[in-house]
């Protein structure tokens, strides 16, 4: 636990409780002290007023001054090593209280008392029936300073100081009890995270409170899920594509060893066979490195002012063929807009989506193809009649290695993915909105060019431009 975490929150823990423990030992002391300094004065001037009180009773009492009589107050005068001397209003010392005690004896009497330092010397009037008769002369041990006094003081700061230790301790005790308990989370996250990174991807954090630790376990597992689900798209991702290239390199080896065994002839239509199997590795070879220089953000785009009519216009016609062999109506219908923007990768993008269409329409089914102007935007439309989308594969269209159910063609479940990266490259923005039975739209939306960027002029096209079958009646 040495450097741990929820060693230092215990350390923290303990030294504030022992910071506030001390702090209050020193308030409560010096609040104490003023206090007992307070009532010894006073309870030196409820003596002084005592002791000048007796001495006016013992005047009245003997009609005057009387040693013997003033004997009975020597107790009282000697208390804790005091001195007491009275004065006549003539100004003669009438009876001192040590005088019948020799110094050694008084010296004594103040060490069995437990005297301690005198104070300063007091004069006190003694008055009676309102007059003056004389004046008491009283050194008292000075407050504080007596033996028991400091003793008592003593003992309270020596409670202060224990319970300051005491207090420390428990503040220790506490603070790793909580700080374990604080820090639990924080172990068992780590704990699965190890696992995850061993490759058990089952392993979930439990803890899952309404405080920041549970929002983080929150996180956390559904960052597992997602890790959990990439892991199974790109399995199957991996077989998608080992099948994906298989068949075209079965067919290839299939002729090319026909070819060579004499049984098959090197023909045109042969010839146009291979060729057609070696574009369709290269177009799946293509998705493939244009997603991994999407993730490595490694796009280099060939920026310029670019007429998108005649752009998608050339997209709808090399579909033209796919399309009409699938019996699928393909219409576009374009005006004159203009971007700043890499004309290879927007004609990627549209081909791309045209193609997901193709798949998805059944035959006798209709794309559209739209472009127009929308404010500050360039508006890319591809709908569909097929189908529709499912509502719980609507979210994960774009997502990478995903397949959607229903698809009439193979495919390696990369082409959205790769679309919405060129144009995100782009700084622009790709949506997809679908009904069941009702079709597909995906929309592209890429920022206008500036006026000072515009591509050269074309007349707009007013009537749709239509390519491949008319739709069947």
């Amino acid at each position: 636990m040495r450097r741990s975490y929820a060693l230092r929150l215990a350390a923290a823990f303990a030294g504030v409780g022992i910071a506030a423990a001390a702090l209050t030992a020193i308030l409560v002391n010096v609040e104490f002290g003023t206090t007992f300094a307070s009532y010894l004065h006073e309870q030196q001037d409820a003596r002084e007023r005592q002791l000048v009180a007796g001495l006016a009773d013992s005047y009245r009492r003997a009609d005057g001054w009387s040693a013997a009589d003033l004997e009975s107050l020597q107790s009282l005068a000697l208390m804790d090593g005091g001195a007491v001397r009275v004065v006549d209003a003539q100004g003669k010392t009438v009876w001192d209280a040590s005088a019948g005690v020799s110094g050694q004896m008084a010296a004594l009497h103040r060490q069995m008392m437990g005297s301690g330092p005198l104070g300063p010397e007091q004069r006190l009037p003694i008055r009676v029936d309102g007059s003056v008769v004389g004046t008491a002369v009283i050194r008292l041990p000075q407050p504080g300073l007596l033996p028991q006094d400091v003793a008592f003081r003593s003992s309270v700061n020596r409670l202060l100081l224990l319970g300051g230790i005491l207090a420390g301790f428990v503040a220790l005790a506490l603070g790793i009890v909580l700080a374990r308990r604080a820090t639990a989370p924080a172990r068992e996250l780590t704990k699965t995270a190890r696992a995850l990174a061993l490759g058990d991807r089952s392993e979930r954090v439990e803890s899952e409170g309404p405080d920041e630790f549970g929002e983080m376990a929150r996180a956390f597992n559904t960052l597992a899920d997602t890790i959990e689900e990439e892991d199974r798209l790109r399995r199957e991702f991996a077989a998608d594509v080992a099948h994906e290239l298989r068949t075209p390199l079965t067919i290839l080896r299939t002729q090319i060893e026909g070819i060579q065994d004499g049984v098959v002839e090197p023909t045109s239509p042969a010839l146009a066979s291979l060729h057609e199997e070696t574009l369709r590795l290269s177009r799946l070879v293509a998705d493939l490195e244009t997603l991994a220089s999407a993730d490595a953000a490694r796009f280099s785009l060939v920026r310029q002012p670019v007429d998108l009519r005649p752009l998608l216009e050339g997209a709808a016609r090399e579909f033209a063929g796919p399309y009409e062999a699938e019996d699928v109506r393909l219409a576009a219908y374009l005006s004159d807009v203009a971007v700043q923007a890499d004309p290879t990768r927007i004609r990627q993008v549209v081909a791309n989506l045209l193609s997901n269409a193709l798949k998805f329409t059944p035959p006798g089914g209709e794309v559209d193809l739209t472009l127009r102007r929308e404010g500050d935007n360039a508006v890319i439309r591809v709908s569909d009649t097929g189908p529709g989308i499912p509502a719980d594969e609507l979210q994960q269209v774009f997502d990478r290695f995903f397949r959607g159910r229903g698809a009439r063609a193979g495919g390696s479940g990369i082409g959205l993915t790769v679309a919405r990266e060129l144009v995100r490259a782009h700084r622009g923005d790709i949506e997809v909105a679908s009904e069941l039975q009702q079709g597909t739209t995906f929309t592209v939306l890429l920022p206008l060019a500036s006026s000072g960027e515009r591509a050269p002029f074309m007349a707009p096209s007013h009537a749709p431009v239509t390519v491949g079958v008319e739709r069947r009646r």
